[in-house]
Parts: C-alpha cells; sequence; structure tokens
C-alpha cells in the first residue's frame, strides 16, 4: 500500500496533468454520451419516477446503455488516469455522463440506477459535461473516489433493492 506522502505527491502530479486532460476528457463523455442518446434505453414510467426521486428533473431524456464493460477513452493518457484515479476499470459496474448511463449487464439494481440517476442530477445541476467533469475530477484527484463529495451524495440518495 502506498505511503500516505506518496499518496499526495501523486494526487498533486494529477492535478497538475488535470487541465491538459479535461479537454480529451469532456470530448470523450460528449461522444460517449451522444451515442447513449442514440442506443441507449429509455427509463420506463417507474424508473422515470425513480429518476425524479433523487432529483433528476429531465428523465425523459435519460439513456440506460447496457454493456459488456465499461467505455474506456481512446487516448493513452486519459485512459492512464482514469483508472488510476479508480473511475474506470474492470471492477467498474456503472458510469454517467450527462443524461447517459452505462451499466454492465447483469448489475442493473435499483441502488446501482438510483446512484447513477443521482449523478444525472449532478449533471443537470451544473449545466453540461463541460461544466460537471472538472469539478468532479478534481474532487476525485484530490480527496479520492469514495470520499469524492459527488460519490458521497450519490450514495446517499441509493435506494434499496426491493
Amino acid at each position: 500500500m502506498k505511503s500516505e506522502r506518496v499518496a499526495r505527491q501523486d494526487a498533486k502530479a494529477r492535478l497538475r496533468a488535470l487541465p491538459a486532460l479535461l479537454p480529451a476528457a469532456i470530448a470523450w463523455a460528449e461522444a460517449c454520451a451522444d451515442g447513449a442518446a442514440k442506443t441507449g434505453t429509455p427509463l420506463s414510467l417507474s424508473e422515470q419516477e425513480l429518476a425524479r426521486t433523487v432529483g433528476v428533473a429531465r428523465p425523459e431524456l435519460v439513456r440506460v446503455e447496457a454493456v459488456g464493460r465499461m467505455p474506456l477513452p481512446g487516448d493513452r493518457a486519459l485512459q492512464s488516469a482514469a483508472i488510476e484515479a479508480g473511475l474506470l476499470g474492470p471492477d467498474a459496474v456503472g458510469l454517467t455522463l450527462g443524461h447517459a448511463i452505462f451499466i454492465r449487464r447483469g448489475y442493473l439494481t435499483r441502488r446501482l440506477l438510483s446512484h447513477e440517476l443521482r449523478h444525472v442530477h449532478q449533471y443537470e445541476q451544473h449545466g453540461s459535461i463541460a461544466a460537471f467533469l472538472p469539478v468532479y475530477l478534481r474532487q476525485v484527484i484530490e480527496l479520492g473516489y469514495h470520499a469524492a463529495p459527488f460519490e458521497m451524495d450519490a450514495r446517499a440518495h441509493e435506494l434499496r433493492d426491493h
């Protein structure tokens, strides 16, 4: 396990790299969201109600894309940074990009969907992928994935499975 000092140095290096990676991250996220808008499944009426419960203003825009694995950026530096930060990788089961939610096949539950829908709400509050991602990524880099305020908020809005 990394020492706390090494972890802080790694976080500082990732923060320094963030401005250079942001344009590619935003472009990738917007392209993924656009693709899911065309091929993803709209929320059912009960899922739209679930979305409203966790704060989504426009549940009719949400699309859920069932995937074998989470999409990864083609840009190697961006891909590496996302995996190192714990955002993407072999264990990831959900990812939200704007109104697009990617969920690995076999993992769709009410709890996971409500978590990801809360992220949709967060994107809506910021107005766009380009406005949300810099704030979110900074939180994850500075505090770690689990301690990032947007992740804590999403976990606080998870609804139990029936």
